[in-house]
């Protein structure tokens, strides 16, 4: 069955940020200018070898990219995506894998937003874990933060003493 676009996207959790996505309207962009191409010439269609990002979205959504009218299509549900989706940013101490980021996107997705997207990144003072920051909430999960509540409630066990 090819998806409907008309639907909303599911988004592989290969696309973590809003750089990937601006990566796949480039190419979708670029495979449209492909496709005008080929048309014109009167040629049979071949199509070029998909990004892994691409590649990734289109099989999960079981989209046939061979023509002008869903590579439209695609564009115009990428782009919404691009604009209404929340985004997250997440701080790590050092860099994460990408199976740990494709973890986060999963759960971050299944609890909030079905296409939220995640900004990286990298804050070596906050010792381990992580600090998260949305557009009105900010929440410290960082070793840093425990260390700084542990030395008040330190503080307290040694004047009781």
């Amino acid at each position: 069955m090819v998806h409907n676009l008309k639907n909303s996207l599911v988004l592989p959790l290969s696309i973590i940020t809003p750089i990937d996505i601006g990566r796949i309207i480039r190419e979708v962009e670029d495979l449209k200018i492909y496709v005008e191409q080929v048309n014109l010439r009167k040629e049979d269609l071949k199509m070029p070898k998909f990004s892994r990002l691409l590649d990734n979205l289109v099989e999960l959504n079981n989209l046939k990219l061979n023509n002008k009218s869903n590579l439209d299509d695609l564009l115009v549900n990428i782009n919404n995506i691009k604009l209404k989706s929340p985004v997250v940013h997440v701080s790590f101490s050092v860099d994460p894998s990408v199976l740990f980021l494709e973890r986060i996107t999963a759960w971050f997705r299944q609890e909030i937003h079905p296409t939220l997207l995640l900004t990286i990144g990298l804050q070596p003072t906050i010792g381990a874990g992580l600090i998260v920051r949305t557009n009105n909430k900010y929440f410290d999960f960082s070793l840093r933060q425990q260390l700084v509540l542990a030395r008040k409630n330190f503080v307290k066990i040694i004047e009781a003493v």
